[in-house]
């Protein structure tokens, strides 16, 4: 500002200066412009006056060197993506530091130092508690296993379960289901109760489908030898004896029971835990299994994400951010969730990261001495998740792990207390016979 007065205090001596003189011309052969007579003398600034202007002028300067620098919106938005972006770079290194091999104080092959000593399953036929690597095997045994109680059962168990490709085993299941239609609409017809094993369509989408043979002889069907006509040669089939009518009735059902067959799976264990009310009820030591990557593949991304952080300090699409989320969300294969109750307690379980929020709610009203009483569930953000909540835990960021608060319906709550009443206890007995600690 100070310069700017002092320019225009110069631009007006010039002006006031009259024409000037090229410096090649002599300018005594010039004639002079003739004086204009002055007016009355400026007066000379009072001693108030001088000091009135410098401090005017100095309140300027100081102004102009503590105003903040203005900020477009532009550069506000890249500084906010950036610290989004090293604070999530801090958020992985954390989760790292109990995944690192090199970096772990205790060896990741001890599961003491996990806040769970891992992942594990219930064999929904036999009950045993598997861990990922064994239940595919068990599975199949239980299965097999099970033709010594229920052929049909077990053949149908077989065919999806054993069967990855849905649209395969569909198209079997449909094929299968039209030689018992036909048998049941003509019963007396022998064509219909004979299926040729070399036969096209019995060979492309029945004969490798596993369990298909099984259930068809479940059924009653007996493979046998049968000369072809006209030909001096025999071929393989699959012969259905003549049935009474209640047998196809029978028959019916079953492949009634076929058509809404669904694969066998073994059941996650929820692995339910209490512990004693603690101040580290947000510090979450997980086992490898919970995540999609190795150890050292989350490590190496994370020095990825270090290196780039400047780089991708730039604005993002909304598309672009869902996209970066999506991905985050699928390493996560498991969520374990701990609920800090009212009393202080704390109630910790094992979810699959993609079950809905309902799932949660049945866990915790499953573990309620009162399961009938409404509650409420909070997430770390703030957030109040819904009973009937459709999104699953990863997308409400709940995967791997997170710290929820229980609440008691306030109005339901306000009833029981005005009826004299009072919720002593929280949770079933039966989980308070191994709580712990947490440390």
């Amino acid at each position: 500002m100070k310069k700017f007065f002092d320019d225009i205090k110069k631009d007006i001596k010039f002006k006031s200066a009259g024409p000037g003189n090229k410096l090649t011309e002599d300018s005594s052969s010039k004639p002079q412009a003739p004086q204009v007579p002055r007016g009355a003398p400026r007066k000379a600034p009072t001693d108030g006056a001088h000091r009135a202007g410098a401090a005017a002028l100095a309140r300027i300067e100081q102004q102009q060197q503590h105003r903040p620098k203005v900020q477009t919106s532009q550069d506000a938005i890249r500084n906010q993506v950036k610290r989004e972006l090293e604070a999530e770079a801090a958020a992985t290194a954390a989760s790292l530091k109990n995944t690192d091999v090199e970096g772990a104080c205790v060896p990741q092959k001890d599961p003491s130092c996990f806040s769970v000593p891992g992942v594990f399953f219930i064999c929904p036929l036999t009950g045993k508690t598997l861990t990922k690597t064994e239940k595919e095997m068990h599975i199949k045994e239980a299965i097999l296993m099970r033709f010594s109680e229920d052929a049909i059962e077990a053949s149908i168990m077989m065919i999806h379960t054993f069967n990855k490709d849905k649209e395969r085993v569909k198209a079997a299941v449909d094929i299968i289901s039209k030689y018992i239609e036909n048998i049941c609409k003509n019963p007396t017809e022998e064509k219909y109760r004979k299926i040729k094993l070399s036969n096209k369509v019995f060979q492309e989408k029945v004969s490798g489908i596993e369990g298909s043979r099984e259930y068809l002889q479940a059924l009653g069907f007996e493979r046998t030898t049968l000369p072809v006509d006209g030909e001096d040669r025999t071929e393989e089939f699959l012969v259905l004896p003549a049935q009474e009518s209640e047998t196809l009735e029978q028959m019916k059902a079953h492949v009634e029971q076929l058509q809404k067959g669904e694969p066998l799976r073994a059941k996650l264990d929820r692995q339910p835990q209490v512990f004693r009310p603690s101040q580290h009820a947000t510090d979450f030591q997980l086992p490898p299994d919970f995540y999609n990557l190795t150890a050292e593949e989350l490590k190496r991304e994370q020095q990825q994400k270090s290196e780039v952080v400047e780089r991708n300090a730039m604005l993002r699409t909304k598309a672009m951010r869902e996209k970066d989320e999506e991905r985050e969300r699928r390493k996560h294969n498991y969520a374990l969730l701990r609920v800090r109750l009212p009393d202080g307690n704390i109630l910790q379980g094992t979810f699959l990261a993609w079950e809905r929020v309902a799932a949660l709610y049945q866990f915790v009203r499953d573990s309620l001495e009162n399961g009938w009483q409404p509650f409420e569930l909070m997430a770390p953000g703030g957030q109040k998740l819904k009973d009937e909540e459709e999104l699953a835990l990863n997308e409400c960021n709940l995967a791997p792990a997170a710290l929820l608060t229980f609440s008691w319906d306030a109005a339901v709550q306000a009833d029981i207390a005005a009826a004299g009443g009072k919720t002593a206890v929280l949770l079933k007995s039966a989980l308070f016979e191994n709580i712990k600690t947490l440390s």
